[in-house]
């Protein structure tokens, strides 16, 4: 089906063509037969045909108006969402109240800003299996002192466990892309958090922005007294695990700082 569709460049399309990968992304999703998937950019459905095999309950959701044509036409009975994944409404999943399990190839240039998105809305999603550039998955796990953790570390970790399963080569995509891909899952299983969403990224990003100098200075644009008595702020951003993160924007709240 995918031969004969031009991908366009602009959306970063690029479509799995090898079976084998194709069910082996399939068999990795945990989700129990009549739980609620959610299928990020289908294209031209090459892991929908599985996913409609396998779950009575799928949902896609495309921007390409040609992409839903095809889909529409394959399978008339899908619920296909025609939209752009950035203005999705995920409160509107939670009607069946099931479990909803997230899956998707995800466009490159736009993955942080897709994965901030579910993070944002993690309270009611079970679990996210995600392909993405190697490099970006690589930064999600990434442990603290490393030259690859940072901003996406901190807020993945925090707000789910996230596992790298396995990686996937160029050639298995139809145009291979210039990069090697993984497939990383995000078990939503975290308790929540002691500050909100919003002041923690604050925090991590003026952290993260200024990684080289010291946290006091990072931090100097909150216009706050530190408390330096319970935290270390001469170390660096990277020194610090997730969880200081999170007690540290707790304790400023009660600081209030951010009002």
């Amino acid at each position: 089906m995918t031969r004969h569709l031009r991908t366009k460049k602009s959306l970063g399309q690029h479509f799995l063509k090898d079976g084998n990968m194709i069910r082996k992304i399939v068999d990795a999703i945990s989700a129990g037969k009549s739980d609620e998937i959610i299928e990020i950019g289908p294209g031209a459905g090459a892991l929908t045909a599985e996913l409609v095999q396998k779950y009575d309950n799928v949902t896609v959701i495309e921007l390409d108006r040609r992409m839903v044509e095809v889909l529409e036409e394959s399978y008339p009975l899908l619920n296909i969402i025609h939209q752009d994944i950035l203005t999705f409404d995920w409160k509107t999943v939670q009607q069946n109240k099931k479990p909803i399990h997230v899956v998707g190839n995800l466009p490159y240039y736009i993955t942080s800003q897709i994965l901030f998105s579910i993070l944002e809305h993690r309270s009611f999603l079970s679990s996210a299996l995600l392909m993405m550039q190697k490099e970006v998955a690589d930064r999600i796990v990434a442990q603290p002192g490393t030259k690859t953790y940072g901003i996406l570390s901190v807020q993945a970790q925090l707000m789910s466990t996230p596992k790298i399963l396995f990686d996937v080569p160029p050639q298995v995509f139809q145009p291979p892309p210039s990069v090697n891909s993984s497939v990383i899952q995000f078990t939503f299983d975290k308790p929540e958090l002691r500050c909100s969403d919003m002041n923690l990224k604050t925090v991590v990003r003026m952290a993260f922005n200024q990684r080289r100098k010291k946290l006091s200075n990072a931090l100097k644009r909150l216009n706050t007294d530190l408390p330096a008595g319970e935290f270390d702020f001469n170390l660096r951003a990277e020194a610090l695990k997730p969880e200081m993160y999170e007690k540290l924007t707790a304790r400023l709240e009660q600081l209030g700082t951010f009002e």
